[in-house]
C-alpha cells in the first residue's frame, strides 16, 4: 500500500483554494479569508494528551461488534447534546445552543471528547501499521467558530448558498466534540474535493473506520436524510457498538439507523 503520514493537523487549502467549514460540507472561499481563525479559538498543540476519565457509561464503546438482531437502537438519547448517540442536522439543532463538552481533550492538535480519544488513538496506530497516514483538519468547532464561518460564508455568496454548504451555529455536529474532519497527506488537491473519496485515506477509513467506532457521516447515498452531499472526509464517532450495527445491518444515515428526521430545510 502506498505510504501515507498519521498526524492531525490545523486546517489548511488543496489546491489553492480554501474553504469554508460547515456542520459537513464546505464551499469554497479565498485564500485569505480560510486563514483568519476567531480568537477565541484555542490553539491546537502538537502533542497527544492522555484523555481525561469520562463522565460517559463504560460500555458507551465497547470492544465486540453487535449483530443486528436484537440492539437496542433506544439505549442513548439522540437529543442529549452529551450523549454519544446525539443526533445534529438542520432539523434538530444542540440544545443549549451555546453548548461546550465538559471533557473536551487534545489528541495530536484537535480537540475531542475523551470517551472518543481511545479509539481515536487506535485508529490512528492501526491506520500507521497498514502504511497509511491519516491527517484532518478540525474536530471540535465552539459556536462562535461556527457562527463566524457562517457569517463569513453569508457575506460573501449570500444566506441561501451559505445554507446549502454550511451549518448555522448551533446546527453543526462538530460542536458536540465527536466529529472530525480528515486531510489527505497524499493528494492535497482532493483535500475537501469529492476526489477525496479516490484517496488512500479515504479508502482506509471506508474499509476500517467502523472497527473504531466512526462513521463517514455524509455520503452520497444518505443525502436525502442528512441535508448534506457526501464527505468522505467527516468521520462522526458514535462508538463501537452502534458503528458495528451501522456496518452490519446496511443503514445508510444516523437519521435512518436511530429514527430521527432530517433533510435539506432548515424549520421555518
Amino acid at each position: 500500500m502506498v505510504a501515507v503520514v498519521v498526524s492531525l493537523v490545523a486546517l489548511g487549502a488543496g489546491a489553492g483554494t480554501a474553504w469554508a467549514l460547515g456542520a459537513g460540507l464546505l464551499s469554497p472561499r479565498t485564500p485569505a479569508a480560510a486563514s483568519s481563525t476567531p480568537a477565541s479559538e484555542p490553539t491546537p498543540v502538537a502533542t497527544t494528551v492522555a484523555p481525561a476519565a469520562t463522565a460517559e457509561p463504560s460500555d458507551l464503546a465497547p470492544s465486540t461488534t453487535p449483530t443486528a438482531t436484537g440492539f437496542d437502537l433506544t439505549r442513548y438519547s439522540t437529543a442529549d447534546p452529551a450523549s454519544l448517540w446525539v443526533v445534529v442536522n438542520k432539523q434538530h439543532p444542540i440544545v443549549p445552543l451555546h453548548y461546550v463538552p465538559t471533557d473536551l481533550v487534545w489528541v495530536a492538535g484537535v480537540q475531542v471528547r475523551s470517551v472518543e480519544a481511545p479509539d481515536l488513538q487506535a485508529m490512528i496506530a492501526a491506520a500507521k501499521a497498514d502504511g497509511v497516514r491519516l491527517s484532518a483538519s478540525t474536530a471540535y468547532r465552539s459556536y462562535n467558530f461556527q457562527l463566524s464561518i457562517h457569517a463569513d460564508l453569508v457575506s460573501r455568496t449570500g444566506s441561501a448558498n451559505a445554507d446549502r454548504y454550511s451549518a448555522r451555529a448551533g446546527f453543526s455536529e462538530h460542536q458536540t466534540g465527536l466529529a472530525l474532519d480528515l486531510r489527505s497527506a497524499t493528494a492535497s488537491a482532493c483535500n475537501l474535493a469529492a476526489c477525496f473519496a479516490r484517496t488512500v485515506e479515504a479508502q482506509w477509513v471506508a474499509e476500517h473506520a467502523w472497527e473504531y467506532g466512526f462513521v463517514v457521516r455524509y455520503t452520497a447515498d444518505n443525502t436525502a436524510s442528512t441535508g448534506y452531499a457526501a464527505e468522505p472526509w467527516h468521520l462522526r464517532y458514535v462508538g463501537r457498538d452502534l458503528a458495528g450495527w451501522i456496518h452490519t445491518s446496511g443503514v445508510g444515515s444516523l437519521e435512518e439507523a436511530l429514527g430521527v428526521s432530517g433533510g435539506p430545510d432548515y424549520p421555518a
